[in-house]
């Protein structure tokens, strides 16, 4: 999911190199987004590269590439296959339309989730924990179904865009298909976030980060607990 501003910016660079070929400079895109600083448009681009959106050239004065466009948008770019890119909520999003109790105004609607302790995206930690707190998310978030949230801690799937003190959002659910990432228990003792892969009989813990190993396991050794259907992060 894209902020109303990351949507927007992305869409102005794809349309100037449509029309142009070249990359609009950091104060026409501060400008045409109504933004004071260029350091707005810093994050703004850096979010995009994060989610895997763009690509910025190496040794090249403005030069950004347009990877891929959001889904409701359906490009092919090339045929590049897109990676795995969870929603953020950056701020208060979820708004709803006016009511007759507010006027004319936006309020804004939320859904409480219980958070329910830590989970390890490294080294896997002890089971999931008891409910610590609680969060509240804006309802397009969620699907049907019960959801809950763990706090991240460790690297292991840094380049699924997942980094250490990041919240999750997990629908749960006891089953997922190949390639999701999960939150899984081993050996009813461990928990961790990983990718899910089914091999034959087998069932392999893959961490989006080199220097870690694919951990294979029995099919009565792993359970899902989970899948990531979102994340949150504070900047």
């Amino acid at each position: 999911m894209l902020t109303h501003k990351q949507h927007e910016l992305l869409m102005f660079i794809h349309e100037r190199m449509k029309e142009s070929g070249i990359p609009p400079s950091f104060d026409e895109m501060k400008e045409a987004l109504d933004l004071k600083s260029k350091s707005g448009i810093h994050r703004l681009i850096t979010a995009l590269e994060e989610r895997g959106f763009i690509r910025r050239l190496p040794n090249r004065a403005r030069a950004l590439e347009v990877v891929r466009l959001p889904d409701s948008m359906n490009p092919s770019l090339g045929g590049k296959r897109s990676r795995f890119e969870p929603s953020v909520i950056e701020g208060n999003l979820g708004k709803v339309p006016s009511s007759p109790a507010m006027p004319g105004a936006e309020r804004l609607a939320s859904v409480a989730i219980p958070v329910m302790g830590r989970i390890a995206a490294g080294v896997p930690i002890e089971a999931i924990q008891h409910h610590s707190h609680t969060i509240h998310v804006p309802p397009e978030m969620l699907s049907t179904g019960d959801h809950f949230a763990l706090e991240v801690r460790g690297d292991s799937m840094i380049e699924a865009g997942i980094f250490d003190g990041d919240t999750v959002l997990v629908k749960k659910q006891d089953n997922a298909q190949n390639g999701e990432i999960v939150v899984a228990l081993v050996d009813g003792e461990e928990a961790t976030l990983k990718r899910l892969r089914k091999r034959g009989n087998s069932i392999a813990l893959e961490a989006a980060n080199p220097t870690y190993e694919t951990r294979i396991f029995g099919p009565d050794q792993v359970k899902v607990q989970g899948r990531l259907v979102g994340l949150l992060r504070k900047y």
